[in-house]
Parts: structure tokens; C-alpha cells; sequence
């Protein structure tokens, strides 16, 4: 095998074109650090009905593509492509029914149909483009039916007879296409039979991607040591613990990265003024302009609080929502961005209309905002309950936001609790999921930043740090050669 490897990066969202969470980032970032170390890439993903085809530049390069499904019949798919970067092709794969007829990524009632057939035209994409890749790198539950239908399937086909899979699991909460603990006991997927038929919509939507991928991929990984570590037990596991356990041989954590070529204040177009860590005054211009825009009073002294966050309970809300009054007295302005369920948005209005002075921010996702918050803000609260790795918190040190977070998953890897006698650390962490905690450590946060040397010193130390894809995207490629040692898994 040569040095230079062919990888075909499948995951169900890619920034800049579609985006509902890390995945999106991590999937362009990562193969974009692949294809800088002269590795050959390609990125395959969903034709969702929210890419702009114009803006992003896409063409129709084949149409009407018979995919056999099973012995029900078969469907028909449409090919497009565009780039990620210069010479960096991202492929999407759509059937109007599945695909570009939803303006959502998620939500709709057939979650699994949609991606069983997404997994499905992956193969008869790579074999329109006769392309033989030596790994084939699995993001998420979405694409968890690949190593399987490689195994199954594809393997006697001479392009992929040397073919290896990685799977990396983002976040093992998310199985399939539904929750995985509604489902009866005597109905969940025991993975031991075929795939009911594509036509049987009731059972299909009970196969359960992750636990298939698990057993039947190359190589397992997940986005941070310490998650890793994590899953393998009952409380974090999800009920998959044992299988992974079962396999720790091929089961590993990378930390993730920011693409430092896109998260970069000194660059960022979205920003009010650009800065870096030898100009933090001009850090205070973004703080005045998100006061200004979100209607909260414009005073430079008064420390921002931002998040910047999918507003669900993993993330830590039922936290903010127990200690919302003591909070809400102290000296500090609060700015969150993002969206979610329906009861912490709630939640959310009715702490900014009862405090407008205090608390502001856009309830809805939109990533054309995210880093004007990170600039805006003084401190960034990452209070989740678990936290596979995260990356608010690298982007937050990127824009000499100072985190505040919950020491667990890949928090615990990145951010180490500041200490006030030594002034090492880069953030503020609490070790107990527990509202009073989180408090002090938000009063800790609150009291160094009274100190505006010591505090214009944290910011610079945050500001040095290096979580770029570089480090991160060298250990895949170490990971992805070790596919060709192991011996070959399947379910």
C-alpha cells in the first residue's frame, strides 16, 4: 500500500453546504486537512432540498440511475457535484423523494428509509466514477449501513475487493433514525437477520445503523479520548457498551480540530472587526456590535456570557434553567445563539423578556451568525450533561472567548480549569453535573475577570492554543492504515 491514499469521506451533512450539528464541520474540515497532506479525497453526502445548487455551484452529472435496493425492486438516483476546495470534489447523491423534496436534514417520518438508500447509492456512485478507494470513512449512524452493504454486497466487486471502512461514531445517542429507547424490547434490531425488505417502512425503521456499523466496519472510532473511554460503560453507552467492549481492539478516540484556515478572527468576514491576540481592543468592537444588535446595553465593561448551541437537554439546559434567577443577578450580560426543542426555547424567551437588559440572542440556527458570538463574548458556557468532544469550546479559545464547562467527554481533553496562583489553565470547570457548581464556576470566571491584566492574559493563553485538524487528521491516517492489519469484521 502506498503512502497516498484514496478516502472517500460519507457523511449525512457537510458545511458549507448543509449543517445541523458538528458532523457538518468535522466531515469538511477533516477532509479538507486529508486532501492538504496530498492524500486523494472525495466527499459524498445527501442532495438535501436546503442547498442553495447556485450559490454553491452544482451540476447535474448524471440522472436517472437505477439502484437495486433488494428483491422488492429498485429506485432511481441522481448524481451532482461541486467542491469543498479547489481540486476537493464533494459528490451529492438524490432522489427527489428522499432528498431534495426536504428543505430539513432530519425529521422526517422514514429516517432510515431515507439513509438505507443514501448508503445504497453510495456504491453505485463510487462504481459510475470507477473510483476503487482504499477507505471508505463512515460519519455517523446516517452511514452506518455501508460497512455492511460492503460486506454483503460489494465486496466480489473488483473496485472495492481492498476497500476499508471506518466508522466514527459522533454521538452513540444517535442509533437510527428514531430514538433508540422508544422502541419495545421484543422489537428492536438484534442485527443477527438480512434487512427486513425496503418495502416493509415499519421494520426498517427499527434497524439500528450504529449498532450494525459497529459490527461490521474496519476500524471503530469516536472524536475524543476521553468519550471513548466513556462509552464503554453502562452509564454513557448507550446500550452498546458490550459490543464495544467486545471490540476494543479496533476501537479508538481522536480529538477533533477547527479548520484554523476558517475559524480565524484576524480573517472572518462575518466579524464587526477583525482582530487577533496582539489587537484584543479591537475583540471589544464585536463586543459592542452584538450589545447593539441584540438590543442589550453597550457597555465594554460588563462581561458577556455567550452560547452558541443546539438548545436541547445534553447540552446542559435543565442547568441554566435551575439557577436562571442567581444568575440573572450577578453582573453579566447573557447572548445565546440557536435552536431546539420547544420547551427550553420557551424557557429561553421568557428569561429575555423578563430580563431584557440581560439576556438576548437569536433562537434559531443560523451559522452564518455563530462567530459573531464567539467574538461578542467575553465567556463561552458549554454546560453539557455529556459532550462526545465538542468543538464551540476550540472555536471559543480561537476567538478569545474563555470556556466554561462541564469536565466531561472531549471538555475534559481540551480544557484544563484555570488556576488562579499558577495562571495556567484555559477555562473554568466543573466537575459535578450539578447547577450550584456550574454557578461557581461562572462566579469563579466572573471574579478573574475583574482583573483585567490577568483576564487579558487567559485570553492570549486560549488564544496560542493549537486544535487545529493538523495533529488530528495525521492520527486518521494513521488509524485508516491500521484497517489493513486488522482481520476483517462482519456481523
Amino acid at each position: 500500500m502506498s503512502n497516498k491514499l484514496t478516502i472517500v469521506t460519507i457523511a449525512a451533512e457537510v458545511r458549507p453546504f448543509s449543517q445541523a450539528g458538528g458532523v457538518a464541520d468535522v466531515s469538511a474540515q477533516l477532509s479538507k486537512a486529508l486532501f492538504r497532506l496530498r492524500h486523494d479525497v472525495i466527499v459524498v453526502t445527501p442532495l438535501h432540498g436546503s442547498i442553495d445548487l447556485e450559490k454553491h455551484k452544482l451540476q447535474q452529472i448524471a440522472e436517472n440511475i437505477p439502484v437495486t435496493i433488494d428483491e422488492t425492486g429498485m429506485r432511481y438516483v441522481n448524481f451532482w457535484k461541486s467542491e469543498l476546495m479547489d481540486g476537493l470534489p464533494v459528490y451529492f447523491i438524490d432522489n427527489p423523494k428522499y432528498f431534495s423534496s426536504h428543505k430539513r436534514i432530519y425529521g422526517t417520518q422514514y429516517q432510515n428509509t431515507r439513509y438505507l438508500f443514501f448508503d445504497l447509492a453510495v456504491f453505485k456512485l463510487l462504481n459510475f466514477l470507477q473510483l476503487s478507494p482504499d477507505i471508505l470513512h463512515c460519519h455517523d449512524w446516517q452511514t452506518g449501513l455501508v460497512p455492511l452493504f460492503l460486506n454483503k454486497r460489494f465486496r466480489q466487486n473488483p473496485l472495492f475487493t481492498k476497500t476499508k471502512t471506518v466508522y466514527t461514531i459522533h454521538n452513540l445517542t444517535f442509533q437510527l433514525g428514531r430514538d433508540w429507547w422508544t422502541i419495545p424490547q421484543e422489537e428492536k434490531d438484534d442485527t443477527r437477520g438480512q434487512l427486513p425488505a425496503f418495502t416493509d417502512k415499519e421494520r426498517i425503521e427499527n434497524v439500528n445503523f450504529a449498532k450494525r456499523a459497529i459490527l461490521n466496519t474496519d476500524i471503530i472510532n469516536t472524536v475524543s479520548e476521553t468519550y471513548a473511554k466513556e462509552i464503554l460503560t453502562q452509564e454513557f453507552g448507550q446500550e452498546l457498551h458490550r459490543i464495544l467492549q467486545k471490540r476494543r481492539d479496533r476501537f479508538f478516540g481522536i480529538i477533533n480540530g477547527i479548520d484554523y484556515f476558517d475559524y480565524n478572527p484576524a480573517t472572518d468576514p462575518g466579524l464587526y472587526r477583525n482582530y487577533d491576540r496582539n489587537s484584543l481592543s479591537l475583540k471589544t468592537k464585536n463586543k459592542l456590535f452584538l450589545q447593539r444588535e441584540y438590543g442589550l446595553p453597550e457597555d465594554e465593561r460588563i462581561p458577556v456570557i455567550g452560547m452558541v448551541s443546539r438548545i436541547t437537554e445534553q447540552k446542559g439546559f435543565d442547568l441554566l434553567r435551575e439557577i436562571i434567577e442567581p444568575l440573572m443577578r450577578l453582573d453579566l450580560q447573557f447572548a445565546i445563539l440557536g435552536g431546539g426543542e420547544k420547551e427550553y426555547i420557551k424557557f429561553l424567551k421568557g428569561v429575555m423578556k423578563k430580563y431584557p437588559k440581560k439576556a438576548a440572542g437569536h433562537l434559531e440556527f443560523n451559522m452564518d451568525l455563530a462567530t459573531r458570538f464567539y467574538a461578542g463574548s467575553d465567556m463561552f458556557l458549554m454546560p453539557s450533561r455529556f459532550e462526545p468532544c465538542g468543538i464551540g469550546q476550540l472555536i471559543s479559545l480561537r476567538y478569545g472567548s474563555i470556556p466554561i464547562v462541564h469536565a466531561v467527554g472531549g471538555l475534559t481533553d481540551t480544557i484544563t480549569d484555570y488556576n488562579p496562583r499558577t495562571g495556567r489553565g484555559l477555562g473554568f470547570v466543573f466537575k459535578t453535573y450539578d447547577s450550584r457548581d456550574m454557578l461557581v464556576a461562572v462566579v469563579r470566571a466572573l471574579e478573574v475577570y475583574k482583573d483585567s491584566s490577568r483576564w487579558s492574559r487567559l485570553v492570549e493563553q486560549g488564544m496560542r492554543q493549537s486544535y487545529s485538524w493538523e495533529i488530528p487528521a495525521r492520527k486518521y491516517v494513521t488509524l485508516y492504515k491500521k484497517a489493513f492489519t486488522v482481520t476483517r469484521q462482519q456481523e
